[in-house]
């Protein structure tokens, strides 16, 4: 089998970035070339790579796990060893790749999911495992929630507002922490009761069958709260299929900026949406970058960071993403976004604004 997960690097074949003399950063994501979401956020990245001098290599785990850890004992254990290795949490991966690790003379660093307070407290502090950058998901599940009770009609005396929910994998820290952001709000407002909440694996075809069965069960639910676009897809094609007009008779919520989910969001069909996270990678490279030229993390702002990078997205915003096209030329300067030669009171700029400028 591991044999089996080599020959699939080979085969998948690797993103490069510029080939600058600069210092070597492999990115391992968990997603595939086809999911929007990653694509945007590797676009961002290699923008960031370009400006900065890095040289850059992204590699697609394709949703397995398994070949994420393949990849990594190859980096880390391989003959081309990159300088850094960035990588993501996802299904609790971590502790495997730390392990990889020790010996290998890489640096680590972590985005979008870092290790759990548990794993923290069994692996402890290693002298590789440089930081981490993480965005406001629970934060972001809460505002998404909020936003679409918000937008509801008042409920009438006697009947709560039905909701349903569609969450990513449950060994995901992200989606979890979506979920327990969407529970903080679902107990401020009693008027909302929550009919289900399913696991559909990011995925579109997944939620799309859960949602058929659940609108056959549940005819009342006008609250439809998931943790991207594409389960928020499929459930609304589901929900299409019943009769019903997404945007009017329920309203539903996604997170991600793909162009598919703007276009949804100015048509009215999505009434509420949150981005701005695909930024976090190329955000992580400036860090990396200064980490490089012996910049202490520490002094501004920690090596460990959660960042209010998930947002509410109004129509002007995403007219304007979508204006940018399929292949956008970002304006970001990421060079002078740097925190060398700064004073301790400087913060990196990290955030959608910086982007929209």
């Amino acid at each position: 089998m591991l044999k089996f997960f080599y020959t699939f690097l080979l085969v998948l074949g690797t993103v490069y970035g510029p080939a600058a003399r600069a210092e070597s950063v492999l990115f391992l994501s968990p997603g595939t070339t086809q999911e929007a979401f990653w694509v945007s956020y590797a676009q961002f990245m290699q923008a960031a790579a370009r400006d900065l001098g890095v040289d850059l290599r992204i590699q697609y785990a394709q949703r397995m796990p398994e070949l994420t850890v393949a990849q990594a004992r190859l980096a880390l254990q391989g003959p081309d060893r990159p300088d850094y290795l960035m990588f993501v949490n996802e299904q609790y991966v971590a502790p495997q790749i730390l392990r990889l690790a020790q010996g290998s003379g890489v640096k680590l660093f972590m985005v979008n999911a870092s290790l759990t307070a548990n794993q923290q407290s069994l692996l402890g502090e290693r002298p590789d495992q440089l930081g981490s950058l993480v965005p406001n998901d629970e934060e972001g599940g809460y505002l998404m929630l909020k936003e679409l009770i918000r937008q509801h009609p008042p409920a009438t005396p006697g009947k709560p507002i039905e909701l349903l929910a569609f969450s990513g994998l449950k060994i995901t820290p992200s989606a979890q922490l979506r979920e327990q952001g969407m529970m903080r709000a679902l107990a401020e407002h009693p008027e909302v009761r929550l009919r289900q909440l399913v696991y559909s694996g990011w995925t579109r075809d997944r939620a799309y069958e859960q949602a058929k069965l659940l609108f056959r069960r549940y005819p009342q639910i006008s609250l439809v709260w998931s943790a991207n676009d594409e389960m928020a897809f499929g459930a609304m094609q589901a929900y299409s299929e019943t009769g019903g007009v997404p945007g009017k008779d329920a309203l539903f919520s996604a997170v991600n900026t793909s162009p598919a989910a703007l276009q949804a969001k100015v048509d009215g069909r999505l009434s509420v949406l949150l981005g701005g996270h695909f930024t976090l990678g190329g955000w992580a490279l400036v860090e990396l970058h200064d980490l490089d030229r012996g910049v202490d993390l520490d002094q501004y702002g920690g090596r460990d960071r959660q960042i209010p990078l998930l947002q509410l997205v109004n129509n002007a915003t995403a007219k304007r993403i979508l204006a940018m096209g399929d292949s956008p030329e970002y304006s970001v300067n990421f060079r002078q976004m740097s925190a060398k030669g700064r004073p301790t009171s400087y913060r990196y700029p990290f955030s959608l604004q910086t982007l929209m400028r």
